[in-house]
């Protein structure tokens, strides 16, 4: 295995030596890791004197400049995507790729000497800048960050240059011109820059620990990528493939023909069709049901660290008491009709929203949203069984009746994005990668309209007219 993974580190040097040789690389390159540290240690000197001269207090040291840091770290990665984006494109469409492609290294060798001599170049440059910028704010601030802030930082910006490079690398793979693997680089550079910005606002509320999180779940969508690289590279296809061409109406079909599959009716479809596609997703809603039942624990474990207020207290007797309920009862139906319809657009409109955002991290960024949902549930059960609610109690009072629904549904919306996740990184035997993503699409689609909403508008029912009545009468009695 060693050997093998030595020839693959010929491509890398015969890549990094074209790179160091290529002015129009090296150029930018040096002017963002050598200027722009610079720049933003001028920067951060003006704010923190600004602020100082208000009469400010000290915490923009501990705000402010490590924020810049990342960014000094994030901006160099971003020119290195190029070179990524050129790895594979760029050869194919000078025609030099053919010798390298008639080499006796095996497919795999090929990809990741590419893949990392693409990274060599952003973590080289992404560090170089940090070590400017360090020097440059401790020559003028005579600051620098704490040591667990600094690794954090450090393996932030490694984490990200991996996640750019190897989605980079996969494009370049599946495009046949540089233009083509540009355009395509945006569904890369957007979606860093947005988590860009969640990190910040970590950053400024000084949330440090979660940076970890953040950290642990990009290293899962890098190796999720560099495993779909791997699974779908073929040295036959680059060579074969003439033209980059969205054939819009042709997915469209297979679309139709998937999601219809045998079906002649309604009855069938909804009987046949989406029980193949619940069956097709038994490993996904194992794994889902087991996030559930984790996200409820870290709600919990979350409630306990929680200060006890007087506020929280108030809330925990008036939920043990049912005055909330017994308020809403007494609303008229047509209040109640539109709670109903309320409860169940938002949850679709969550779907939609975490379905989107699936389809750009591998079922990832979904997943964690209907975490976000389980993790609710656990801090407020939580906060009831500090304030003395017994937890059983709460949760069984105002969560049962329609969580039975919805639970279930969150459960199967997680298992369907986990499933379009996965297809993008399982090679499927006879199919092109857009062929079984269409495929795994489409059940997607089963069961969103066969199963999810009608739970959802079941449990938005329950939730209004069942839950608060069975949540009175066992706090009477309890």
């Amino acid at each position: 295995m060693l050997e093998k993974l030595r020839l693959a580190l010929v491509i890398t040097r015969r890549e990094t030596r074209d790179q160091l040789r290529d002015w129009r690389i090296m150029v930018p390159l040096a002017l963002l890791t050598l200027f722009f540290p610079v720049l933003m240690d001028v920067t951060a000197q003006q704010i923190v004197g600004f602020v100082i001269k208000q009469g400010g207090a000290s915490i923009l040291y501990e705000r402010l400049i490590p924020f810049l840091l990342m960014v000094v770290g994030f901006f160099p990665i971003t020119v290195s995507l190029v070179i990524a984006l050129e790895s594979f494109a760029g050869e194919t469409e000078r025609r030099s790729i053919e010798p390298l492609l008639d080499s006796p290294l095996e497919d795999w060798q090929l990809y990741v000497g590419k893949l990392l001599a693409g990274m060599a170049a952003s973590i080289g440059a992404s560090y170089l800048g940090t070590i400017v910028y360090l020097i440059g704010l401790k020559l003028t601030l005579n600051w620098l960050p704490p040591p667990v802030l600094l690794v954090q930082i450090l393996i932030l910006s490694a984490v990200q240059a991996l996640v750019m490079v190897s989605g980079a690398v996969v494009v370049s793979t599946q495009t046949t011109s540089v233009r083509a693997a540009n355009l395509l680089s945006s569904f890369i550079i957007i979606p860093m820059a947005l988590l860009l910005q969640v990190e910040s606002v970590i950053m400024f509320w000084g949330l440090y620990d979660i940076l970890w999180w953040a950290i642990l779940g990009q290293i899962v969508l890098a190796g999720m990528l560099v495993r779909t690289g791997l699974a779908h590279f073929n040295r036959e296809e680059l060579l074969g493939r003439e033209l980059d061409a969205i054939d819009l109406g042709g997915s469209w079909r297979l679309f139709k023909k998937s999601f219809a599959g045998q079906a002649r009716s309604f009855g069938y479809w909804y009987l046949q069709e989406v029980k193949l596609a619940l069956g097709r997703l038994r490993l996904p809603i194992a794994f889902m049901a087991l996030i559930t039942l984790v996200g409820v624990w870290m709600g919990m474990d979350i409630a306990y660290k929680i200060p006890l207020t007087q506020g929280v207290y108030q809330w925990a007797k008036t939920a043990q008491d049912g005055m909330m309920l017994e308020s809403f009862l007494k609303s008229n139906g047509l209040l109640m009709l539109m709670s109903v319809l309320f409860i169940w657009l938002n949850n679709l409109k969550s779907v939609l929203l975490l379905s989107f955002l699936a389809f750009f991290s591998f079922g990832v960024a979904g997943v964690i949203g209907l975490m976000v949902t389980l993790v609710v549930l656990g801090v407020l059960t939580g906060v009831a069984a500090q304030a003395g609610i017994s937890p059983v109690l709460f949760a069984t009072a105002y969560f049962l009746p329609h969580g039975l629904l919805e639970v279930p549904a969150i459960v199967i919306t997680g298992a369907a994005l986990l499933r379009l996740g996965t297809t993008l990184v399982t090679p499927a035997k006879g199919q092109t990668i857009g062929e079984a993503f269409i495929h795994a699409l489409a059940d997607w689609a089963k069961v969103i309209l066969g199963v999810v909403i009608p739970l959802f508008f079941l449990a938005a029912w329950v939730e209004v007219l069942i839950t608060p009545r069975f949540a009175i009468a066992l706090l009477s009695i309890w």
